[in-house]
């Protein structure tokens, strides 16, 4: 059987809402499987829906936007672009929660997300993307491929299992002039 294309969507708020459960599946497996993504194992689904909740209101004005991947009806991944909001900073957005379902890796939905990330952030008129990812990853590569520009590591910032502490690498992109 064929699958199905790729399918990315910007959800709008009634769309994000119902949505927060398949979200919710998507931020536990990543927790599960060791992402570094604001959270400790084990996330409940309970508590992912509940997380995934708080930004309603941010996704309803526009703030940020969710975008969800879908092949064959079944969600497999998710990111969110973050707009600045002060007023020297509206040329700008964080790329945050990029998460594929480790069923689905290494299939390219990664990359598709992040060219869908760059077209809704230049739809929105920022140019300048940041994102921070767990130093050493397999993020890590699939950046460098994209042509994001590595900054720096921040030693000891988040904590990942066992009490332990982990770097992230903060990298940036900028889209202005580049060809979608």
């Amino acid at each position: 059987m064929k699958v199905a294309d790729p399918a990315i969507e910007v959800l709008a708020a009634e769309r994000f809402r119902a949505a927060i459960p398949e979200l919710a599946e998507l931020l536990v497996d990543a927790v599960e499987t060791g992402a570094s993504v604001g959270f400790l194992p084990p996330l409940t689904a309970a508590d992912a829906e509940r997380w995934w909740g708080t930004l309603t209101d941010d996704v309803s004005t526009g703030r940020v936007l969710v975008l969800l991947l879908r092949v064959d009806g079944r969600t497999l991944g998710t990111a969110q672009l973050r707009l600045a909001q002060l007023p020297n900073a509206r040329h700008r957005a964080e790329v945050a929660k990029v998460l594929v379902h480790t069923s689905a890796r290494r299939r390219g939905y990664g990359r598709m997300l992040m060219a869908a990330i760059e077209a809704a952030a230049r739809n929105a008129g920022r140019h300048l993307l940041v994102l921070d990812t767990l130093s050493g990853s397999d993020a890590e590569g699939l950046y460098a491929r994209l042509g994001w520009t590595r900054v720096a590591e921040i030693p000891q910032y988040a904590e990942v299992p066992h009490g332990r502490f982990a770097a992230t690498t903060v990298y940036y992109k900028d889209l202005k002039g580049q060809n979608p």
